[in-house]
């Protein structure tokens, strides 16, 4: 008997003329579930988290998962999030690395793609959290404030969904996302070392399921803001989108932001900091802030429009529901204004800590497209020098390969000691999955499955 949860076909455009069937009767394509976890909130209130699965297609969607259960239980599991505050994870699924994308047009037509990131990896996209995309909670709105409720709901979510798919609870679990979600990441991540470390029963009731948790992936991590706030500006100056006496004046409005952040007051030097970006992007002439060479955004009318309609509602097991999402604006972001401007470079730092016997214990990748102005590239690479500062100098001078197959341009920089990895991909803004769909792939399968990454040290003895 098949799941409740289980996708049997999708509209294939906006009109619903035309299905996708991804597993029917006599199309199996392969296997994807959609649907909301419940969970306890305060009181009587119930907060329903959703999720869209779609399993690996080195696994057969015509055997049985029992038949090739061992397969099914080695592949990697990847959580991917998008950020916001607010912003639906369907977002990344439909325009980054999914294996689905819809056209941008009055027709929308929805089709598979061949970039997906489950090609050899099992992906589930979670819309978190409450009051994002699909998921949301009883009325009242029970809004999340921190990233310790966050975790903690996040990882209730994941017992939830791996009692309705015991099948893939061993699989090696990766989380990954980016933009905010360079905050979700690491405390979610954090959260589940912490449940996997508790003794059978103890503080837990019910006891929890033991995570397979093998790392972490962030893409232009909002990380540091404080750090990210400032670059934006020299970057913008650098570029020529603002002169210098704009830039001083942006610097004195700055001054003003680490002041608040130094005071503790977090929840103006939040309202400052998104008044200052809207100033700088004012004199730049609204330039798009995830992408320096743009003036707007990746476009996402038509799939807003998707995603609100009835029928695909019906087909993803939330009939009636809203969908909402948000690019920190909007109650998620209102809720978080105390965790924007917090410093989280010190979450990465426990996990990059965390070892068993000596032997690390979690993978930890931070990869940036450089044209990225709100947390790109030097924003990351100055974080983890002052990470690695006192955890391993040798860092600050490992070498910095240049990831390149012949003939061709280079596909990105790469650094790797120990179990952290960085990369740099040139030619692309903040959603790097979407500008760079394979190489950004290909990077990810490198990292996920220990593969080189052929180029050359420019440093090095041959050079």
């Amino acid at each position: 008997m098949d799941p409740e949860d289980l996708v049997t076909s999708i509209p294939a455009n906006l009109l619903d003329t035309q299905s996708l069937d991804l597993y029917t009767k006599d199309t199996k394509r392969l296997r994807s579930y959609a649907g909301r976890v419940q969970l306890d909130g305060t009181g009587t209130r119930k907060n329903h988290l959703f999720y869209w699965f779609f399993e690996s297609q080195t696994c057969s969607p015509h055997v049985p998962v029992s038949e090739q259960q061992d397969l099914v239980s080695a592949t990697p599991l990847l959580i991917w999030l998008n950020g916001g505050p607010g912003a639906s994870s369907l977002v990344g699924l439909f325009l980054e690395n999914g294996p689905l994308t819809i056209t941008e047009d009055s027709v929308g037509t929805v089709s598979l793609t061949t970039t997906g990131w489950n090609k050899e990896a099992h992906v589930v996209y979670w819309d978190q959290p409450l009051g994002t995309g699909y998921t949301h909670s009883d009325e009242p709105e029970e809004y999340v404030q921190d990233e310790a409720e966050l975790g903690h709901m996040f990882w209730q979510a994941l017992q939830e969904f791996f009692r309705l798919h015991p099948e893939y609870a061993k699989c090696p679990l990766y989380v990954c996302g980016e933009s905010y979600a360079g905050k979700y990441v690491p405390a979610i991540a954090l959260e589940i070392d912490k449940q996997n470390g508790q003794k059978a029963g103890q503080h837990l009731d019910p006891p929890g399921r033991h995570l397979n948790l093998q790392g972490i992936a962030v893409g232009n991590g909002w990380i540091t803001p404080e750090l990210s706030l400032g670059l934006m500006i020299d970057y913008a100056y650098t570029t020529g989108f603002i002169g210098v006496g704009q830039r001083e004046e942006l610097l004195r409005d700055y001054a003003n932001v680490q002041a608040e952040i130094k005071e503790g007051n977090m929840a103006q030097a939040t309202k400052d900091c998104d008044a200052l970006v809207t100033k700088t992007l004012a004199y730049g002439g609204n330039f798009d802030v995830y992408d320096v060479r743009r003036w707007n955004g990746l476009p996402w009318e038509t799939m807003k429009k998707y995603l609100t309609s009835e029928p695909v509602k019906k087909a993803l097991h939330v009939p009636g529901v809203d969908w909402t999402c948000e690019d920190n604006a909007g109650p998620v972001a209102e809720h978080l204004a105390d965790d924007n401007m917090a410093d989280a470079s010190d979450k990465y730092g426990d996990l990059i800590d965390k070892s068993d016997a000596g032997a690390k214990r979690y993978k930890v990748l931070l990869y940036t497209g450089n044209f990225d102005t709100a947390c790109g590239f030097r924003s990351t690479e100055e974080i983890l020098d002052a990470l690695m500062r006192d955890r391993d100098p040798k860092w600050h001078s490992a070498p910095r390969l240049i990831w390149k197959q012949s003939p061709g341009d280079p596909k990105g920089f790469v650094r790797q000691r120990g179990n952290l990895t960085q990369v740099a991909i040139p030619n692309s803004g903040h959603e790097v999955p979407a500008y760079q769909p394979e190489i950004c792939r290909e990077m990810l399968y490198n990292w996920l499955f220990d593969r080189p990454f052929p180029g050359h040290d420019p440093q090095g003895p041959l050079a």
